[in-house]
């Protein structure tokens, strides 16, 4: 039996949960930010907030504690990224040698540009910085940790695998060993894990393709017809791929689940935040509305897209459709320019 805390108690934390509980041979904790959020939770016996509809097995543990988080042979982060690192401080001196951990979130820094897996390496050598918050109780004074950290992604709306129905992800590490082991204690009859060494490539896809999301929201919003969401899926691969090798990533890894397959899922999915937020964003809404709307929940794409340029410009990529994204969400610009400003690029050969 596995010892699995889940950091995060958003829609798509509680639904690996669920998802860790139904296969079984765990003891499962889903750790929430906040001590009233997790006895509501736990009172309500589901996740009315994030993820109502979905009753909690009895065999879930909810807690805002880090004792879970101390006892845990495998720690995984599905915090928000604008989150993280606070987060990540604050219960550094509950983790310890010998454990492993998973990020499971698709976004990227802000300002720094890290990845996740990055943003949690770096918590976990540096110390904190001034004003950062104390730490819960803290178990041992923070000392430099170095943990197996791997990225989990790919296409995966969180109702449908707490439904229980077939969905495949992938999960890359660098340790071989490591992930064979996360994906033997992860698989199920419902949740099957495809290994990859490729990190940057899976957490680069499953970031970048927030940003294509809210692209082909916006031409759904604005009354644009599958000629342009095929466009712009096409072209957004093309988009991710190009910044991907240039942080080192390999082609074949954005050609998988990772890739295309979370891309295609949350650029046409009725599911998707972000491409809710892009819907809404052409249909003439401002974003300040749009995000208030969402009820707590993050669409990670809007935070992206300035990081993804900022990332993009660090590596000399062109990156044409997270321009007009920035701009609409940014800066104003009317949906209906930046469409027609992406189809009156000068030509060029497709690559």
């Amino acid at each position: 039996m596995s010892r699995i805390a889940v950091l995060g108690s958003g829609a798509w934390g509680t639904a690996l949960a669920l998802s860790l509980c139904r296969r079984g041979g765990h003891q499962v904790t889903l750790w929430a930010h906040a001590g009233e959020l997790a006895r509501q939770i736990a009172g309500a016996g589901e996740n009315t907030q994030f993820l109502p509809g979905f009753p909690l097995p009895a065999d879930l543990a909810v807690t805002a504690g880090c004792d879970a988080i101390a006892a845990a042979e495998i720690v995984v982060s599905v915090i928000p990224s604008e989150f993280l690192r606070p987060t990540l401080l604050r219960i550094r001196p509950h983790l310890r040698h010998g454990q492993l951990l998973v990020s499971a979130t698709k976004g990227l820094e802000d300002r720094s540009f890290l990845r996740m897996t990055e943003v949690i390496a770096d918590c976990l050598g540096a110390a904190p910085e001034p004003g950062s918050p104390t730490p819960l109780t803290p178990l041992t004074p923070p000392t430099p940790l170095s943990l197996p950290i791997g990225a989990l992604s790919g296409p995966s709306f969180a109702a449908e695998v707490a439904q229980g129905q077939p969905t495949a992800i992938t999960l890359a590490l660098s340790d071989p060993q490591s992930a064979a082991l996360i994906q033997q204690e992860f698989s199920s009859e419902t949740l099957r894990l495809y290994t990859s060494t490729d990190v940057i490539g899976v957490e680069l896809g499953g970031a970048l393709k927030n940003v294509i999301a809210i692209a082909a929201g916006v031409a759904a919003g604005v009354g644009l017809g599958h000629n342009s969401t095929a466009a712009l899926i096409t072209r957004g691969i093309a988009e991710i791929t190009r910044l991907a090798v240039a942080c080192g990533a390999r082609r074949e890894t954005l050609a998988g689940l990772a890739g295309v397959g979370d891309l295609v899922l949350t650029c046409t999915g009725s599911l998707s935040r972000n491409r809710s937020v892009g819907a809404a964003l052409g249909q003439g809404r401002k974003l300040p509305e749009i995000l208030e709307s969402l009820g707590g929940k993050v669409a990670e794409g809007v935070l992206t897209t300035r990081a993804a340029l900022g990332l993009a410009r660090r590596h000399g990529i062109e990156m044409p459709i997270a321009e007009q994204m920035e701009l609409i969400l940014n800066q104003g610009q009317d949906p209906r320019e930046a469409i027609r400003a992406l189809m009156l690029r000068p030509g060029k050969d497709e690559q």
